[in-house]
């Protein structure tokens, strides 16, 4: 497979086009758009719901993202796959993306449970990096759901990953991705060893966080048995 150095988007519109592929692709990635709207529409719906009826409401924020095509291809590029809109739709399940930010780790799990009894969307995949943390320390619930978007000539059954992380969390994984991609870092061993010691701390600080809200919560459920 010939391997090329985009520098641009419009460099990968002309592989796709000089391959008759670059319609196709559009195409496509206007259906992973709509089916990252359906995913957010519901996350949504279920934010509102809680702020009317829960003191807590678990959201703090969600954000969306679809892959930049160069990030598609040198994804493929490193499974070995052509660039093609098939290889993309049969082997990527990132191309489009929701995140979910929550105050507390229980909440993570609260709502993952909430989108798994949704009856038009299913679980595809689930990986529990909370429970089990990667080597770097990296946290995070990630779900790939499948559902179905309704097109003009079709319905279509289409992917997207949801990952659900606390706020503590997400800052230590946005700065970790940040520092990732330095180069020319001394002693990149010391440095990793620095980011995993940090991504404990803030594990702690979530477990501690954790606790706090629950001794308040028990406290309030007794005083209103008064």
């Amino acid at each position: 497979m010939e391997i090329h150095n985009f520098a641009n988007i419009k460099d990968v519109e002309a592989e796709l086009e000089k391959n008759g592929h670059l319609e196709a692709f559009s195409e496509l990635m206007v259906h992973y758009e709509c089916a990252m709207l359906e995913v957010k529409t519901k996350l949504d719906v279920l934010n509102t719901e809680l702020s009317l009826h829960s003191d807590h409401n678990p959201f703090e924020s969600i954000k969306s993202r679809l892959k930049k095509p160069i990030s598609i291809y040198e994804k493929l590029n490193r499974l070995g796959l052509e660039f093609t809109p098939e290889n993309i739709e049969k082997t990527l399940n990132d191309v489009a993306g929701i995140r979910v930010i929550c105050s507390f780790p229980n909440d993570i799990y609260y709502l993952a449970e909430c989108i798994a009894k949704q009856d038009d969307i299913k679980i595809i995949q689930k990986k529990d990096y909370i429970s089990n943390p990667k080597p770097n320390g990296y946290r995070s619930l990630h779900l790939i759901v499948e559902i179905p978007i309704f097109l003009m000539q079709e319905k279509k059954n289409m992917r997207v990953e949801l990952q659900f992380r606390t706020i503590a969390m997400d800052f230590w994984a946005t700065l970790e991705h940040k520092m990732k991609y330095k180069k020319n870092i001394k002693n990149p061993e010391s440095i990793q060893d620095e980011l995993y010691y940090c991504a404990e701390l803030i594990s702690q600080l979530d477990g501690r966080m954790q606790q706090i809200r629950t001794k308040i919560e028990k406290e309030d459920e007794e005083e209103e048995c008064e």
